[in-house]
């Protein structure tokens, strides 16, 4: 309305003829017409009608590729890079429907199953019902909701059990039950990997559940959906987390620090990870749309705390059809060594300390700045994603800094990492870190 060539708002039938009455009814027309808009402005949209046809997930009876992250926040960006979906784990998911639905996205909505190695007590009957009331009472809020996608019925529920199997008839109990109250949308169980037959056991001891999660990391990527298969597993499969390296595959100093990859090297493993997924018919959903301490605040964080994007951000964009803000390349590090010994993955430095070589530039060619951090090795090893506190910083201990490396000293004998940030000031960023001890 209102463009070059719109119809004129003259009642039906109505001939240039009679345009002086056609005037005079002009305002009613008007008015009737702002009403009219005004209540499709406030119609609610309606809810989707998700449905699982064979390994396919379809929206309104079209295909639905799952392509996203797990997180909050900064869903335009999201929606940008070429994604489709974000999910979350637990809590009321009103606001990120809500902000989802406005950024065009569709979510995973998380129902927190507590984790018997939390404390969690399925024999406990007050417990077991609390928790499905709860949990009804957020189905029957938002089974409506037009940005919902599926429920994701728990997270690792099963991980450090010797013997998870008393935790599947709870996960049946729940996602029968979200069925009954919201035949329209998916159910899905998220499983940590998929060792020890896991997919089989969850494929028959929970029919309700209709989408295969799984969290996997690293090289298990190549493989994770065909070993479902292998399983039994004729579904969908949605890869509920994915990152480049887990700290518990890593590889590790003497005292047991994991080596963390560049943000460079991340990016590298997730052009070749979501491609795999890709070839496996799985969707994808990246860990972790946010910043958070884990190992280190850098590990699965694919922002820094200051906010800007890492370049896993523009593997994401390349695989998904995508693109990040005004087509930014994030900075690359091509390098972080020992200026004393380049090929050494860690540093064992007397009381005097030592110096590091940083090989940093930026594609687009934007000046770069350069930030360096030395924290205390966080001593925390948490499962599953435990909150972790931040490990202390020791700014004293950076006696020079530049932008092609820095010298350490000044510290009492322990165990550190020094980390370094190269930010554009386009709102990108890149990281790297290096382990290192004090004798």
């Amino acid at each position: 309305m209102g463009e070059a060539g719109a119809p004129s708002v003259v009642p039906a039938g109505a001939s240039r003829g009679r345009r002086r009455r056609g005037l005079i009814a002009l305002p009613l027309v008007l008015t009737g017409l702002i009403v009219h808009l005004t209540a499709l402005t406030l119609r609610p949209a309606a809810a989707a009608e998700v449905t699982v046809a064979g390994r396919a997930i379809e929206v309104d009876g079209a295909p639905f590729a799952v392509r996203g992250a797990a997180g909050e926040g900064r869903l335009n960006l999201l929606k940008s890079l070429g994604a489709t979906t974000v999910r979350s784990y637990g809590g009321d998911p009103g606001a990120l429907l809500d902000a989802a639905q406005a950024a065009g996205l569709k979510v995973i909505v998380g129902l927190w199953v507590g984790q018997p190695r939390q404390g969690a007590d399925y024999g406990d009957a007050a417990f077991v019902a609390r928790q499905r009331d709860e949990l009804q009472a957020l189905v029957n809020k938002y089974k409506n909701h037009p940005a919902l996608l599926m429920w994701g019925i728990g997270n690792e529920v099963e991980v450090d059990l010797a013997d998870p199997a008393g935790v599947w008839p709870e996960i049946e109990k729940i996602a029968s039950m979200v069925k009954g109250l919201d035949p329209d949308h998916p159910t899905m169980a998220v499983l940590a990997e998929i060792g020890g037959d896991k997919a089989a056991h969850l494929r028959q001891a929970a029919p309700s559940i209709d989408v295969l999660g799984i969290n996997s990391y690293g090289d298990a990527l190549f493989s994770v959906a065909e070993r479902a298969r292998g399983q039994g597993w004729t579904g969908p499969i949605v890869i509920a987390e994915m990152g480049a390296l887990g700290q518990w595959q890593a590889a590790t100093t003497p005292w047991g620090a994991p080596f963390e990859p560049s943000s460079t090297q991340k990016s590298i493993q997730f052009r070749r990870y979501l491609k795999a997924l890709g070839d496996q018919q799985a969707g994808a959903v990246t860990f972790f749309w946010g910043q958070k301490q884990e190992v280190t605040p850098t590990f699965h964080s694919l922002f820094l705390p200051t906010g800007e994007w890492t370049e896993p951000l523009e593997s994401m964009a390349e695989s998904w059809g995508g693109t990040t803000p005004d087509g930014n390349h994030a900075p690359r590090i091509a390098s972080l060594r020992l200026s004393a010994d380049p090929s050494a993955p860690f540093a064992s430095w007397g009381p005097e300390g030592g110096a590091v070589t940083l090989d940093a530039l930026d594609p687009d060619g934007d000046p770069i700045e350069v930030r360096w951090t030395v924290m205390a090795e966080s001593r925390a090893r948490g499962i599953g994603g435990d909150p972790e506190a931040l490990p202390k910083a020791y700014p004293e201990a950076i006696s020079t800094a530049g932008p092609t490396g820095a010298r350490i000293g000044g510290l009492a004998a322990g165990h550190y990492r020094l980390f370094v940030e190269v930010l554009d000031s386009r709102g990108a960023a890149a990281t790297a870190n290096l382990p290192f001890e004090i004798r």
